[in-house]
C-alpha cells in the first residue's frame, strides 16, 4: 500500500490554495464544501473563484507567492502554473510538516486528493496514488451507478436509531442481527417513498424479531444491449435477493446483476412456455412474502407489451410492495440502432405501437385506424402474421410499395436489418429465416435506414426492387 487512506475533519483547519486558474478553483470548491478555513492566494483570479469567495468567507491574498503566506497552514495546495514555484511551495511545506498536494505532480505530494463518492455522511474514496487520476474517476463512476441517491439519508435515519438498538439488545451480535435486517429491508429500497410512520413501523417490527417484507422490483432490462440498462435498474439488479427473468433476457445482462442472487427463467416464446402468467404471477407472490427481494427482470420495457401490468394487479391484491423501473422499449432501441428515426418532419407526425399477438382469440387491430398518412407503425410480435399484416394493411389502403423494415435482434451484436416494402414483406421473412426476436417498422421514415444506419451499416439488406425505386432522392 503506497498511500495511508484517511479522512480528515478540515473544520476550522487552516488550508489554503495557491494559484487562481479552474484547477484552483475545482480544489477550493471541495475544501469549501469539507468546511475548511480557506485562503486563497494568487495576483489574479478567474470568475469561478471571484464567485467563490462571494459567496463563503473565504480570505483571498492577491499577491504572488510568498512562504511567509503560508507559514500557519496545516494543508495547502499548489495549483499554479509555474513548476519552480510549485517546487518552491513542497519544499517549504515539507520543512515545515505542512499538508501538500502539487496538482498534477505526484513526487510533490505528501498527500493526494482521491476520486469521490459523495453520499453525505458516507464517503467513498478512490485514489490511484497520483499515477492515473482518470482511471480512478472512472472506478468513481462504476461504483457510483451501484449506490443509491438516498444512501446519506438512510445513514442519517440509522444514525437517529443507534441509542434504541443499543437499549433493545444487549449483545453485539443481537445488534448486528438488527443491523443486517434493517439494511435488507423496505427502507433502503423504499426510503424516499415511505412515510415516516411506514418507516417507524418497519423499525418497530424488526425489533420484535419479525421478517423483513419482501417486495417485488418490476425492472425493465430494454431491447438487448445490456449498456441501455438504466442506473436503478443496474442498482435493483445488484441488491435483489432472486431474480426472475424472461428467456429473451441475455447472458451479460445477467452477469451484471447481485452474483449470489437466485436466478430463474419463466421464459415464455410462441407454443412454449416454462411457466404460464399466471405461475409467474403467484411466483413473485410466494416469493415476496418469504421476505425476499425479487427483481422480475423483463426484456425492453415492461409496461410496453411486457405484461407488467398483470403482474402487478395480483402483487396489489397481496399487497405485495413493488417498484416499476422502467426501460427503454423495443421500439425505441430497435428503430435507433437501426438507423430509423420513428418521427421526421418530412415523413411521420406520429408513431402507434401495436402488437401482433391478440390477447383474446377473435379479437383484432383497428386495421383502418393504422392505415394513416404521416405516421409510423412499431409491430411487437408480429413476424409469424407478417401475411396477414400485409393483406389487412393494403386491403384497407395502404400502398403495397410502403417500406418496411424488420429488425433482427436489435441492439445486439447480431442485429439484421432486412428492407423491403409491405407487398414483400412474407416473403422476406421466410426466405431470410428471420427469428426471433424481430420488430417491424412500416412507413416513409423507413426510407432513411440506408442513410442513417451506424450501428452495423453492412448488415443492411435490401429485399426488394421495388423498394429503391420508391426511394425519391
Amino acid at each position: 500500500m503506497e498511500q495511508f487512506p484517511i479522512f480528515l475533519n478540515l473544520t476550522n483547519f487552516p488550508c489554503a490554495v495557491i494559484g487562481g486558474g479552474d484547477v484552483a478553483y475545482r480544489k477550493a470548491s471541495a475544501l469549501i464544501k469539507a468546511q475548511a478555513e480557506l485562503t486563497i492566494i494568487a495576483p489574479k483570479i478567474c470568475d469561478e473563484l471571484v464567485e467563490l469567495v462571494q459567496q463563503h468567507n473565504i480570505n483571498l491574498i492577491q499577491k504572488n507567492y510568498d512562504s511567509n503566506l503560508i507559514k500557519d497552514m496545516r494543508l495547502v495546495v499548489a495549483a499554479t502554473d509555474d513548476e519552480t514555484v510549485n517546487a518552491e511551495i513542497y519544499q517549504y511545506c515539507e520543512a515545515n510538516k505542512i499538508l501538500i498536494n502539487t496538482v498534477d505532480s505526484p513526487a510533490y505530494c505528501r498527500y493526494t486528493t482521491p476520486s469521490i463518492v459523495d453520499r453525505s455522511p458516507i464517503l467513498i474514496a478512490i485514489s490511484s496514488a497520483g499515477m492515473s487520476p482518470v482511471l480512478a474517476r472512472r472506478i468513481r463512476a462504476t461504483i457510483e451507478s451501484s449506490l443509491p441517491q438516498a444512501l446519506g439519508e438512510i445513514a442519517q435515519y440509522a444514525g437517529s436509531l443507534r441509542s434504541r438498538v443499543k437499549q433493545k439488545f444487549k449483545t453485539i451480535e443481537q445488534r448486528r442481527m438488527f443491523w443486517e435486517n434493517f439494511f435488507s429491508s423496505s427502507i433502503v429500497s423504499r426510503f424516499r417513498q415511505l412515510k415516516t410512520e411506514q418507516k417507524e413501523q418497519i423499525v418497530a417490527d424488526l425489533m420484535n424479531g419479525e421478517t423483513a417484507q419482501g417486495e417485488v422490483w418490476l425492472v425493465g432490462a430494454g431491447p438487448g444491449d445490456e449498456e441501455l440498462l438504466t442506473i436503478k435498474a443496474l442498482q435493483k439488479m445488484q441488491l435483489a435477493d432472486v431474480i426472475v427473468y424472461d428467456r429473451l433476457i441475455s447472458q451479460k445482462t445477467l452477469d451484471l446483476a447481485r452474483k449470489d442472487a437466485d436466478f430463474i427463467c419463466v421464459g415464455k416464446q410462441k407454443n412454449y412456455h416454462l411457466k404460464q402468467q399466471e405461475e409467474i404471477n403467484d411466483l413473485l407472490v410466494r416469493l415476496a412474502k418469504a421476505g425476499k427481494k425479487v427483481c422480475r427482470l423483463k426484456g425492453g420495457d415492461p409496461f410496453i407489451f411486457g405484461r407488467g401490468g398483470e403482474e402487478l394487479e395480483t402483487l396489489v391484491q397481496h399487497q405485495i410492495p413493488f417498484q416499476v423501473i422502467p426501460a427503454v422499449t423495443a421500439a425505441a432501441g430497435c428503430a435507433s440502432y437501426a438507423g430509423i428515426p420513428l418521427t421526421h418532419r418530412d415523413y411521420a407526425r406520429k408513431v402507434v405501437f401495436v402488437t401482433g399477438q391478440n390477447s383474446k382469440e377473435g379479437d383484432h387491430p383497428d386495421w383502418q385506424a393504422l392505415v394513416r398518412p404521416y405516421q409510423t407503425l412499431v409491430i411487437y410480435m408480429g413476424l409469424t402474421r407478417a401475411d396477414l399484416i400485409k393483406t389487412e394493411l393494403i386491403n384497407h389502403g395502404m400502398d403495397k410499395n410502403m417500406p418496411v423494415a424488420i429488425v433482427e435482434k436489435g441492439t445486439t451484436p447480431e442485429q439484421k436489418v432486412h428492407i423491403t416494402d409491405l407487398n414483400g414483406l412474407p416473403q422476406l421473412a421466410e426466405q431470410n429465416k428471420v427469428g426471433s426476436p424481430a420488430l417491424l417498422i412500416i412507413g416513409d421514415v423507413v426510407k432513411l435506414a440506408g442513410k442513417l444506419n451506424w450501428f452495423n451499416p453492412d448488415e443492411v439488406e435490401e429485399g426488394s426492387s421495388t423498394f429503391n425505386t420508391y426511394i425519391k432522392p
